[in-house]
């Protein structure tokens, strides 16, 4: 609009404050959606409490599909977080480093850790399960029990074979059947 038609308190000039300002809060409650989005997508989590953390690693014939910053958690309860996921050559595994929080000191030595998946098919954590030792994991140690992840293309296969095993075979043998 020309400048000769505005004047002072028009409705033009009342309303372009309303508006920029309604703009803004709506464009910063996006921003602030998306950014809270982010941190659920990716495991990663806005913390505003700091616990020391300590590390221990586990091996693994296969990690499937788990990533980095996925849940380490024990009856349930969030201990901690992977790490890092590496391949050691020397054994021919996979060695999984997580980082578990202090106030979760009093694991015992003797727990085993496997790689678990949420659901059907949801996302792959570590789940550790108490030992009985009255001696408790520390900084840089490994987990020696593991059992590794199991594939779905695995499990599918061998429920495929079994299946094929019972139709295949009949029942009670050949003898059953007369020797034929």
């Amino acid at each position: 609009m020309d400048a000769r038609y505005r004047t002072p308190g028009s409705p033009v000039m009342q309303y372009s404050l309303k508006i920029i300002l309604g703009a803004g809060g709506f464009v910063l409650l996006g921003v602030t959606a998306l950014a809270f989005l982010l941190t659920q997508i990716s495991n990663r989590h806005l913390s505003f409490e700091y616990h020391p953390l300590y590390e221990v690693t586990a091996v693994f014939d296969n990690v499937g599909e788990l990533k980095v910053g996925a849940h380490v958690s024990m009856s349930g309860v969030e201990m901690g977080r992977v790490s890092r996921i590496a391949f050691d050559a020397a054994v021919q595994k996979a060695v999984v480093s997580m980082r578990l929080s202090t106030q979760f000191s009093r694991i015992p030595i003797d727990s085993s850790a496997a790689i678990y998946t949420q659901g059907i098919l949801g996302r792959k954590f570590v789940g550790l399960t108490n030992g009985v030792s009255e001696i408790f994991l520390k900084d840089h140690d490994r987990i020696a029990a593991t059992r590794s992840a199991m594939p779905l293309e695995n499990v599918i296969g061998q429920l495929f074979t079994r299946y094929l095993r019972t139709k295949t075979v009949p029942p009670g043998g050949s003898a059953a059947n007369g020797g034929r």
